[in-house]
């Protein structure tokens, strides 16, 4: 264990889990051994954290928040409040179905809404924005904003969390970073950065 971290008297790290320089671990937490968990991060009060469950660096977690066995969190992904991951896509408490449990990759830099629920199975794209509440049943691409239950996407947002508004031209810039975006057959990618 990295003597760097943070690590509140009411949590529980099992011995085998990982935990990068930096990180802190709020109240009543508790991470699993075989989690591994990034620099930086930090696990809001009241987090379970898996066996096997991979955490990039710079994660926020809010509190209540449970990343069971498959999900996987890449670099600056934000867990908003009680936002809820599955991993098992017909569960039955008299059936054992260890062993078959579902990835979900959350893309780098991507938000997870208070309340959302992820089916377990689907990826998130990168700088992808959940809304509250939502449940998203399908993958959720790059950069989309979805929202509601199902999930729909309705736009698009920033690296920087703006919804982007595309011209003519498939075009649209960020009014915080003045990053410029293209929209181009169903995707969106950064083109440049404006040094105002």
């Amino acid at each position: 264990m990295n003597n760097d971290v943070f690590i509140h008297p009411t949590a529980v790290v099992d011995e085998g889990a990982t935990l990068g320089e930096g990180t802190k671990v709020w109240h009543f937490s508790h991470i699993m051994s075989d989690a591994v968990v990034g620099e930086r991060c930090n696990i809001g009060q009241n987090v379970v954290i898996s066996p096997g469950v991979i955490l990039g660096s710079n994660v926020k977690i809010q509190n209540n928040v449970s990343l069971y066995t498959g999900v996987i969190c890449d670099d600056d992904v934000f867990l908003g409040p009680s936002c809820v991951f599955t991993n098992v896509v017909n569960p039955r408490s008299a059936v054992n179905r260890r062993g078959q449990y579902a990835q979900t990759r959350v893309g780098r830099g991507a938000s997870i809404g208070a309340n959302a629920t992820i089916v377990c199975g689907h990826d998130i794209g990168q700088f992808a924005f959940i809304g509250a509440g939502a449940v998203v049943t399908k993958q959720v691409p790059d950069y989309a904003l979805v929202v509601g239950n199902p999930a729909r996407q309705m736009g698009w947002m920033s690296e920087f969390g703006h919804k982007l508004l595309f011209d003519e031209q498939g075009q649209a810039t960020c009014p915080e970073s003045g990053e410029t975006y293209r929209l181009h057959q169903g995707t969106v990618s950064k083109i440049a950065r404006s040094f105002v």
